[in-house]
């Protein structure tokens, strides 16, 4: 198939608006770009309705390629509805050609995707649910639609939001999220073990920062968490000060209740 430009505002600008569009910048004398095109075609035929391949001779295409950036080649660049969102630069291998279009295309159901996100900020995680699992059905490797869906389902059922989220390290992108359910998952643990916690006199307002962190009363989860650092910073190994953290990485650092305690917070680990 021939993956050539012929017009730069409608192989390109114009189908952008339609399905993300990859532009290959490459030249005839450049040997990096002879062992990346043969894994973009091959890639392209593969996933022709996610996305198309442009090719651009950048020796041909001057203009085009001083008004894009383009420094190196090979350079690869996506276009979505109209503007470059991503791009790479180098021969990569096919595995990391494959994980950079993981990252980098968009989500064919953006839209709902979006619509999710903003039920979940809301605090409608029935619509939420409901949205994500018709995305996770037809994308079932999204790894954040799976993340977005553990944090949705979590406090309902802890045990099922931590089994979708095995297998994500810290090098992912979603890995806050991920990493402060996580965080919220041990204190939930640490009730049904209290016993293993030292005894002194944090240990039940500890205790009691966890059961207003179950049921989502996080003004005063905080409250008690900011107290236990005040009065014994590395109670549980500092774990007071890792989960006020980890609330303010799942609620987000804009949020009201975020605002409110960080300065409380900041104040509790310098006394």
């Amino acid at each position: 198939m021939n993956y050539e430009m012929n017009d730069f505002s409608n192989d390109v600008i114009k189908s952008s608006y339609e399905k993300p569009v990859l532009v290959d910048f490459w030249a005839e004398w450049c040997g990096p770009c002879k062992m990346l095109s043969p894994t973009l075609e091959k890639l392209a035929e593969k996933f022709k309705d996610q996305w198309k391949l442009v090719k651009i001779d950048s020796d041909k295409n001057p203009d085009i390629a001083e008004k894009y950036g383009v420094r190196g080649i090979p350079n690869v660049k996506l276009f979505v509805d109209g503007e470059v969102v991503n791009e790479f630069t180098g021969a990569l291998p096919e595995n990391m050609v494959l994980d950079w279009l993981a990252k980098a295309i968009p989500s064919k159901n953006q839209k709902s995707l979006d619509e999710a996100k903003t039920s979940l900020s809301n605090n409608e995680k029935a619509k939420a649910v409901k949205l994500l699992e018709n995305i996770l059905s037809s994308e079932p490797n999204n790894e954040e639609v799976k993340v977005l869906l553990a944090k949705a389902i979590f406090f309902e059922n802890p045990e099922k939001s931590m089994e979708m989220l095995k297998g994500i390290d810290e090098f992912s992108e979603n890995f806050e999220t991920v990493d402060s359910l996580r965080t919220f998952a041990r204190m939930f643990d640490l009730l049904n073990h209290s016993d293993s916690l030292p005894t002194n006199q944090v240990k039940d307002i500890y205790l009691d920062a966890i059961k207003n962190l179950q049921k989502q009363n996080y003004d005063a989860a905080l409250e008690n968490f900011i107290d236990t650092i005040r009065t014994d910073r590395y109670y549980d190994d500092d774990g007071a000060r890792k989960v006020c953290i980890a609330i303010f990485k799942y609620l987000g650092e804009e949020n009201e209740v975020t605002l409110k305690y960080r300065r409380d917070f900041s104040g509790a680990l310098y006394v």
